[in-house]
């Protein structure tokens, strides 16, 4: 309980006064990344700050709106159209040193339009829909149609290439899934964000049109976009591969990797690490879950199983993601593990930089562990929904929610959860495994839950699967390269490996 409330705190201090300004990655203590705003921001703090401080969240995403005309001139830069937002910056130009890694990341035009569709959904804000957010959702489609392409092979598929997802362990590629199902998204809220405009508020649609240059064929052209998106999948498998090419390469053997020989990038160079199939951080599981109502629960059990023994968490964005999607798939152990793991990132120097700041985005993701996670609580499509999946040796979870300008009180036990007003005159519908009910004011509701989902025991560990056969009837196998010893420059100063924390406490967090 401590540690989730010494979290929250970290999180609360780094985005407490943003009003025109981002959110530092390492937070407002220390100088970690010179104090850059990065793409994690959307991903996992604007949405703590949308469920629990929404005046908060719509300021992080107006600094969005205010970097707007530097995105355009980047985009000029990198011959697109639209805009294109820098994947890491202070003032609205590209700070990222090193391409692959960063300014290849362009999912984060999507980032942006994913985090501003949420909270607008939230919110109920379509204000801010009105004056600010078309803008960014219009620019970011623009950007999108530019950089794919339609190729056609009986029918015509939308492409985008050369570009890198979250994992930066696999860089520059082709039809990242991420990338792709991100890119969807966001051409399709730009369509729906126009069409809303155009019928419920017809003189800004007026206006909205002649400032962006904006006609009719052009938001067609988004939506074909969107429905011609090629999302990678491999019948054989039953796998949605991470890029075009990404089972082509053999498997990294974690399972066969000295601890000190952790993390990857301090002991191989980055050139021996793309040639493998192993992964800095999730990247297809962020995907399933961010865009969770995009794919099937089989489709997300297969995919979390092939991905999690390859996914080495060298960074603190993946433990809560991993955490999120295992407790959605039934892999509670799995989800704990990895819950507690991005608790103690800090409070226990995990990754041995905390010296250089808090993993601010990691906080978030604690808050987004609890709440999606083990509270099961989504919200596609606008519909507050839950199906909760509380660990076994926890006797309750509790946490607030502000939804459209009521907050709700949820409170989750092994039997039942129990929703309450407890701010606000405002009914809210919610759906509880797929049953519709209506949470009112002074009448709070209580479901009774017959399990917390399937349970499947144990951890899935970081021996690979392996012996599959790829298109071309080749088999996967796995192996370990040689490190490069003799790089002084590669090794961590410190000389010391961080240890994973073995215990944890017993009873569930209440979130204030």
């Amino acid at each position: 309980q401590l540690a989730v409330r010494f979290n929250l705190f970290s999180l609360a201090q780094a985005t407490v006064r943003i009003d025109g300004l981002g959110v530092p990655a390492k937070g407002v203590i220390r100088s970690g990344y010179e104090r850059h705003y990065i793409w994690d921001t959307e991903v996992y703090v604007v949405p703590f700050l949308t469920y629990t401080q929404p005046e908060v969240a719509r300021n992080a995403l107006h600094f969005r709106s205010v970097m707007l005309p530097a995105a355009r001139e980047r985009a000029r830069e990198m011959a697109q159209s639209g805009a294109m937002f820098p994947w890491r910056t202070i003032n609205g130009e590209e700070a990222s040193a090193y391409y692959a890694a960063g300014s290849a990341q362009v999912h984060i035009d999507a980032d942006i339009a994913y985090a501003l569709m949420k909270y607008v959904r939230a919110t109920g804000d379509h204000g801010f829909l009105v004056r600010e957010g078309i803008d960014i959702l219009v620019e970011t489609a623009r950007m999108w149609a530019d950089l794919g392409f339609w190729r056609s092979n009986g029918d015509p598929t939308f492409h985008i290439h050369g570009v890198t997802g979250p994992d930066e362990y696999t860089t520059v590629v082709n039809n990242n899934l991420f990338t792709n199902v991100m890119a969807r998204f966001n051409l399709e809220q730009a369509v729906e964000a126009v069409e809303y405009i155009r019928d419920h508020h017809p003189a800004e649609h007026v206006r909205v049109a002649a400032r962006l240059h904006l006609d009719p064929e052009e938001v067609e052209e988004w939506q074909q976009c969107a429905d011609g998106m090629t999302i990678p999948y491999d019948e054989g498998l039953g796998i949605h591969p991470q890029d075009d090419y990404f089972l082509d390469r053999e498997v990294w053997d974690l399972s066969q990797t000295p601890d000190e020989l952790r993390p990857l990038l301090m002991h191989y160079h980055p050139l021996v690490i793309y040639r493998f199939q192993v992964l800095k951080q999730a990247d297809v599981v962020l995907a399933l879950f961010l865009q969770g109502d995009r794919f099937t629960l089989e489709e997300k059990r297969a995919d979390f199983e092939y991905y999690d023994p390859i996914t080495t968490g060298d960074s603190t964005l993946s433990a809560v993601v991993q955490s999120v999607i295992a407790a959605e798939v039934g892999y509670h152990d799995a989800a704990l593990h990895y819950f507690y793991q991005s608790l103690y990132v800090d409070l226990t120097n995990l990754h041995g930089n905390t010296v250089d700041g808090l993993h601010v985005a990691s906080t978030g993701g604690v808050w987004s562990a609890l709440v999606f996670g083990f509270g099961g609580m989504r919200d596609h499509d606008g519909t507050l929904s839950f199906d909760p999946r509380l660990p076994a040796t926890w006797d309750s979870l509790r946490f607030r929610l502000c939804w459209q300008g009521t907050r709700v009180l949820v409170t989750l036990t092994e039997e039942q959860i129990r929703l309450e007003v407890v701010d606000g005159d405002t009914e809210v519908p919610v759906t509880v495994r797929g049953t519709a009910y209506v949470v009112r004011p002074g009448e709070p509701l209580t479901v009774d839950l017959p399990d917390q989902g399937e349970r499947i025991d144990g951890l899935l560990g970081d021996r690979p699967i392996v012996g599959g056969m790829r298109a071309d009837g080749s088999t996967i196998t796995a192996g370990v390269p040689e490190p490069i010893h003799a790089h002084d420059d590669f090794v961590d100063a410190t000389g010391e490996i961080p240890v994973v924390l073995a215990e944890a406490p017993a009873t569930g967090p209440h979130i204030p």
